[in-house]
């Protein structure tokens, strides 16, 4: 986010382009690596790192293994399921580093079920097997963890599914039944459910091969250059926030974009991009940590740098605020797993972002 008093200035300066993987943050304490498939009986047994010394055991944790959230990290420890020689700590316990620590199992948070609610929701294709939905900007697909009952688990795209479908597929278990596949919390459009079990595994794999095309709208700050651009950079957690994504980390996943200019606006607010956006896979984050890597934040996305608010550059006083993401998942392309059929459905774009465009290029209209 640009500094206080500079946020009309543009984006563009704040970050720097990449062709490759960026150098690597340096860390206060290494990174253990462990494999991924450790169950509830692994138990895993490592030496705290010298850099260790003083830290809180959560911290450290936390630190050395960015693949389980501090939330976790705590679920962990309050479970008794963390031992530092051999004893079972409390979170807040100093390490002097070169500890003897053992991690029994996974972190298991309170079992948590969906509950059918009564949310309107607007249906793009239907039939016995799978449906996609328009979801909107604002709404989460499904429950998290972390906190209470009734903070994490009201108003998801599951619960309103389960009130006008009654049966979803159990793949995904009970916290997010018939959930294929996710958008972020604030990203409107297009999302594929499964209705069985059957439907749920062949989309999976479907997914899994790349067979499931995925096309998002998206408008960035300042004016993207070429014309086409295929973005590469792996994808990790950002150890210093943890909130968000890196492509900073040579260690992260592989993930592929490609961006196509729509159009460039050059407004009273600035220069904007409109793109669309195809990806091959589906990394946390991915158009949003890709975009910001050339330089141009998605905007209305404060995580990567877009700044909360947009001012007037031709000398006027207006202000334009965007309380979401400009992304939106416009279509998805399929084969439909039972029938054969060829589906292609599209998402008109979100009102909002549709007003929002309609402000930035006119203001003096919209008397702003």
């Amino acid at each position: 986010m640009l500094p206080k008093g500079q946020r009309h200035h543009t984006v563009r300066p704040q970050y720097v382009a990449t062709r490759g993987v960026e150098p690597e943050l340096p860390l206060e304490v290494p990174v253990l690596e462990f494999e991924d498939d450790a169950d509830d009986n692994t138990l895993r047994t490592f030496q705290a790192d010298p850099a260790a010394a003083g830290l809180r055991l959560d911290l450290y944790l936390a630190q050395a293994l960015p693949d389980i959230s501090r939330a976790r990290v705590q679920l962990l420890i309050d479970a008794g399921q963390v031992r530092v020689e051999g004893l079972v700590p409390k979170a807040k316990a100093k390490l002097k580093g070169g500890e003897t620590i053992e991690i029994e199992g996974q972190p298991n948070p309170e079992p948590l079920h969906a509950v059918a609610e009564d949310i309107p929701l607007d249906l793009l294709y239907e039939d016995k097997y799978l449906a996609v939905v328009d979801k909107p900007a604002g709404m989460m697909v499904h429950a998290g963890a972390g906190a209470s009952d009734d903070d994490r688990n009201r108003g998801t795209l599951v619960n309103a599914l389960l009130f006008h479908f009654q049966k979803l597929s159990d793949v995904g278990g009970a916290l997010r039944p018939g959930i294929v596949h996710r958008l972020d919390k604030q990203t409107s459009g297009a999302i594929v459910v499964a209705k069985d079990d059957v439907t749920h595994r062949k989309l999976g794999e479907m997914f899994s091969a790349r067979e499931v095309h995925k096309t998002y709208t998206a408008l960035a700050h300042g004016h993207i250059v070429k014309n086409d651009t295929t973005v590469t950079l792996p994808i990790a957690r950002d150890l210093q926030r943890r909130i968000r994504m890196t492509t900073r980390r040579p260690d992260g996943r592989s993930a592929v974009s490609h961006i196509h200019v729509v159009e460039r606006l050059t407004t009273p607010f600035g220069a904007f991009t409109l793109v669309e956006v195809k990806i091959e896979t589906g990394r946390t984050h991915q158009i949003r940590v890709h975009l910001q890597s050339l330089g141009h934040p998605v905007v209305g996305d404060y995580l990567y740098g877009a700044p909360h608010i947009i001012r007037r550059v031709d000398g006027g006083d207006g202000v334009l605020e965007l309380e979401r993401n400009f992304l939106h998942a416009s279509r998805l392309a399929f084969t439909h797993p039972r029938t054969e059929k060829e589906l292609e459905m599209e998402a008109p774009l979100a009102q909002e972002l549709v007003e929002f465009l309609a402000k930035l290029r006119d203001p003096d209209a919209a008397g702003i």
